[in-house]
This record gives structure tokens, C-alpha cells and sequence, in this order.
């Protein structure tokens, strides 16, 4: 499942701009607590159950550093409710929507730093960790 962020500069951004759901992780959290509480907040949705899988890290252009876990989960696109944020003033969804897409898809939408991890999620899955850290 891929996610488009929200507001207005995305509104129009497609191919490139999509990433994962994401956020920071607070001084009193590890990374994984952070990227339940994320998903939550997010999606609106429930953290799927365990086991997550650490997908490692990767590094934005504007050096943000991404931690990432894969897991399964089923949830309907169409369900979402985002959290919302403000932007001068005025509150927009955090994302705007999710997407569940194929391994191929996923890459050409996401940021490309981002599609490390979908290299490893699908050499997981097909049972070869070696790109799994």
C-alpha cells in the first residue's frame, strides 16, 4: 500500500511523489511504536497485528532518514480517514489517499529513495532476505 500526501502542492503530483505512511518518531518511542502510531494517526485505521517486518532504512534528498516495515494487512482504500494537518492556516488530510499496487507500480509512484523497500519487502516475501537488513 502506497500513500499520496495531502495539501495543495501535491495535489497534482503523481509519479515520484507518493511514499509510505510515515512520520517522526518522539523521543520516548522506537522506530516501530512510531510507525504504529503513525499508521493509526494517518490512516484512521487500526496498526495491523505482528509481525512486522524491518525493511531497514533509507535516505531522503533532503536527508530526511526513512525506517520502514512491511506487513500484511487488508484494508479498503475507500475506508481511510486521514489525519488531518494544518497548511497556513488551513487543515488538510496528512494524505489524501492509499493505494495497494503491484511491486512495479509501486516504484514508479513512490520517491525514489523510497523504492528500496519495495525491493526488499518482495525479496522477503519470495524468501530471499538478502535484501532485508
Amino acid at each position: 500500500m502506497i500513500a499520496h500526501p495531502g495539501g495543495p502542492y501535491f495535489a497534482r503530483r503523481d509519479n515520484g511523489w507518493w511514499s509510505i505512511v510515515k512520520g517522526i518518531v518522539e523521543p520516548e518511542e522506537s522506530d516501530l511504536e512510531a510507525a504504529l502510531r503513525e499508521f493509526e494517526e494517518e490512516t484512521g485505521w487500526p496498526a495491523p497485528a505482528k509481525p512486522w517486518i524491518e525493511l531497514g532504512e533509507a535516505t531522503l534528498k533532503s536527508r530526511k532518514v526513512v525506517v520502514a516495515y512491511g506487513v500484511e494487512a487488508e484494508f479498503d482504500p475507500a475506508t481511510m480517514v486521514p489525519g488531518m494537518c494544518m497548511i497556513n492556516g488551513v487543515s488538510h488530510p496528512e494524505i489524501d489517499q492509499v493505494r495497494w499496487v503491484g511491486a512495479e507500480e509501486a516504484k514508479a509512484k513512490l520517491n525514489p529513495a523510497l523504492g528500496v523497500f519495495v525491493d526488499r519487502l518482495v525479496d522477503h516475501v519470495a524468501g530471499d532476505g538478502n535484501n532485508v537488513p
